[in-house]
């Protein structure tokens, strides 16, 4: 069963206040609200997307000075390829200068850049930006940032049965597991969903089984590293019984 919802309780929280020894592993963060944050100031939702890509780099360089392990974002849904063209455009080309810029600076400040969904459906040149930009920032040591790119959590979870089965392997959660996406991490023990919305959207269906939840009204554009702050708080005062007593 899926974690106790989270809402917004504290302000202002410094870091101080966080246990820098019960830190969630791994974070999964619902990237939501970009459009409506580029339609409140009257402008096109591509800017909002941009404005989210931002927010992600802040995000995700804070993460890494205070000792998180790893991030799971959702960038682009299996879902997305509903938008009007214009729209998936310029999400895509907005990703062509994210891989790019992340290669030259994110990358150079120790993060991992690794990209989880299928990759057939988008350009040939995106995908050789991808396995460029995780070839350049494999040799990191720090946080590990997975983009979730034409994600959807259904479709991985059919996909590592598929596999699991084209091997001969037995159908358990352990051979499941050993073929999803995220094999190599941590389950996500936290998902982080601004803009309001209170639903996780096919997002790490299998990995995030006994994760913490926490939702927020704030738009993704406008999320600060107090907001991440606040919900790491929120998750230290969890008592995470796992099904136990």
């Amino acid at each position: 069963m899926f974690g106790k919802l989270f809402h917004k309780s504290v302000k202002n929280v410094d870091v101080t206040e966080i246990d820098k020894d019960n830190l969630p592993l791994h974070i999964g963060i619902i990237m939501d609200g970009n459009g409506r944050w580029a339609k409140k100031r009257g402008m096109p939702r591509n800017v909002g997307h941009r404005s989210g890509a931002e927010t992600l780099k802040k995000i995700t360089t804070y993460a890494d000075e205070i000792g998180i392990k790893a991030i799971t974002a959702y960038a682009f849904s299996t879902e997305n390829w509903k938008r009007p063209k214009a729209e998936v455009d310029g999400i895509m080309a907005l990703l062509r200068e994210y891989l790019k810029d992340y290669k030259k600076n994110l990358g150079d400040k120790n993060a991992v850049i690794r990209v989880i969904g299928d990759r057939s459906a988008l350009d040939q040149d995106i995908q050789d930006l991808i396995l460029e930009t995780e070839d350049f920032t494999s040799k990191n040591t720090g946080v590990i940032l997975n983009l979730a790119i034409n994600y959807g959590g259904q479709s991985e979870i059919v996909m590592a049965v598929n596999d699991a089965i084209k091997n001969g392997e037995e159908i358990t959660e352990g051979s499941i597991e050993n073929h999803l996406y995220t094999k190599e991490l941590p389950p996500v023990d936290l998902i982080i969903r601004p803009s309001g919305e209170k639903r996780i959207s096919n997002f790490l269906l299998w990995q995030s089984a006994y994760a913490e939840l926490w939702y927020d009204e704030v738009l993704w554009p406008d999320f600060t590293t107090d907001d991440l702050n606040r919900a790491i708080l929120d998750f230290q005062k969890r008592n995470r019984r796992y099904g136990g007593v």
